[in-house]
């Protein structure tokens, strides 16, 4: 199986406060990196807004050093501009030098009602507390649209959290990568639109802080493409375990393996009405029946080819469930455990060990490993190492782990994705992916993108028997 590299302009990388600090000492020239950050934010805001009478509120560090060249620059180029500084900078400092430069006029925080756009250079991404206080209270109830400085101030950097209080902003401007927190919710919504700019930090810097966290998109993955010689068996087989009760589950998750490229499908079935309604319904997938729990594993785990298993969509998270997992792992196959695969395992998570690619949802994430937490890139991290596998914690800003601490955030995902059956969608297109030799980390982000892709391209009232569908024009 052949893999071509979709192109993309995207830069995947995203940096933590504390490693885009060290791209800014590792870079040096910190004088030149502020002129270069304040020309960016102003050069932004020229671009989105007419000339008005603009307040920029300067904190003490370097964010508020960008704020006194924001100031400086659209002055230069005849807007009405005033600064309010919670604190002045430190003497020496890059900031200071920037302060220093600023002739025009200082104001106090009351100013903020008399404006016509506010820029935050208050705090950036690496606040270490609370924001809070008059400056705060001042953003709280500004009436102006905000423009804010790296992050929106009080927005974690790191986690997308809201440390205290953070302000609506309609635009944001950051540098050079982006961060966790600027995909992250709430932080994504709170930055409004996201600018990513250049400001000369040279890409050379990411030698040396080697991140781990990428923002999701084909520049991660490759997906597989048959070649001449490939024939139905070498596009990989896909078993998925049908429940009897919620029959539609499974042939959701069937369906999109099927139109993700897996050379074979297989419903299993344990009772005979469902193997008639799947041959029915899905007529290019085989199906097999037997009744029985014990007996269908049989079944399916006679034939070594099928090497990937989905196991979830559809099933009651109950004991049968759990032998049904124990046994498909046990047997060292490929397994993607979904919805009741994941329920039959609360507070049991040592008893996925070994699974390829869990996708839970919130809610099936805190019964397996404890609520997330306002840090659910680290939550994820620890619970893909723990259990030696690829976890995908889905969600409008879903995150992707491998258990060697690669992360990924998914950010393309419209709001009309949240309905019932999608999630059965994408464990049949990761499974697929799965199967046809996509290492899981890939395969798990490249489902998330895709699905992602396909619902935006469909709109509104989204159903997710359309999804499937999209996926033509995205593999």
């Amino acid at each position: 199986m052949t893999q071509t590299r979709p192109r993309s302009a995207m830069l995947s990388e995203l940096l933590t406060p504390g490693e885009m600090a060290e791209a800014d000492r590792l870079a040096g020239n910190g004088p030149a990196l502020m002129e270069a950050a304040g020309r960016a934010v102003a050069m932004a805001i020229r671009q989105r807004f007419r000339p008005r009478r603009t307040l920029v509120l300067a904190g003490p560090g370097n964010n508020g050093g960008d704020g006194y060249v924001v100031a400086r620059l659209l002055e230069q180029a005849g807007w009405d501009v005033a600064v309010a500084a919670v604190a002045p900078p430190r003497d020496g400092s890059d900031a200071a030098q920037a302060a220093a430069r600023w002739r025009g006029p200082r104001r106090g925080l009351e100013a903020i009602g008399r404006a016509g756009l506010v820029v935050d250079a208050l705090f950036g991404a690496g606040l270490a507390r609370d924001f809070e206080g008059p400056a705060a209270e001042a953003l709280r109830t500004c009436g102006a649209p905000v423009v804010a400085v790296d992050v929106p101030s009080g927005l974690d950097g790191a986690t997308g959290a809201v440390r205290g209080f953070a302000p609506q902003a309609v635009l944001t401007v950051t540098f050079f990568r982006a961060k966790p927190g600027h995909l992250l919710l709430p932080g994504r919504d709170l930055c409004g639109e996201l600018v990513v700019a250049d400001i000369g930090l040279p890409a050379s810097v990411l030698e040396a802080i080697r991140p781990r966290t990428f923002a999701n998109g084909p520049s991660l993955w490759a997906l597989p493409r048959p070649g001449a010689g490939s024939h139905k068996h070498s596009r990989g087989h896909v078993t998925v375990i049908s429940g009897r009760e919620m029959a539609g589950a499974a042939l959701l998750a069937a369906r999109a393996a099927r139109r993700a490229g897996a050379g074979l499908v297989t419903l299993a079935c344990g009772d005979a009405a469902s193997a008639a309604l799947h041959r029915l319904a899905e007529p290019g997938a085989l199906v097999i029946e037997a009744e029985g729990s014990s007996a269908l594993l049989d079944a399916i785990l006679a034939d070594a080819r099928r090497d990937t298993i989905l196991a979830g969509p559809g099933l009651p998270p109950d004991e049968a469930t759990r032998e049904a997992v124990s046994r498909c792992l046990a047997a060292d196959r490929k397994l993607v455990a979904d919805a009741g695969a994941l329920t039959a395992f609360a507070g049991d998570p040592d008893g996925l060990r070994g699974a390829a690619i869990l996708t839970p949802h919130a809610a099936e994430f805190a019964r397996l490993f404890g609520p997330a937490g306002d840090d659910r890139l680290a939550a994820v991290r620890a619970a893909a190492a723990d259990i030696g596998g690829v976890v995908l914690l889905k969600g409008s800003d879903t995150v992707i782990s491998a258990p060697d601490g690669r992360a990924a955030i998914n950010h393309n995902a419209p709001p009309w994705l949240a309905t019932g059956g999608t999630g059965d969608v994408l464990a049949g297109l990761a499974a697929a992916l799965l199967a046809q030799g996509m290492p899981a980390f890939e395969a798990a982000c490249a489902a998330a993108w895709i699905q992602g892709e396909a619902a935006r391209k469909i709109g509104p009232g989204l159903l997710a028997e359309d999804l499937a569908g999209e996926f033509r024009n995205l593999m």
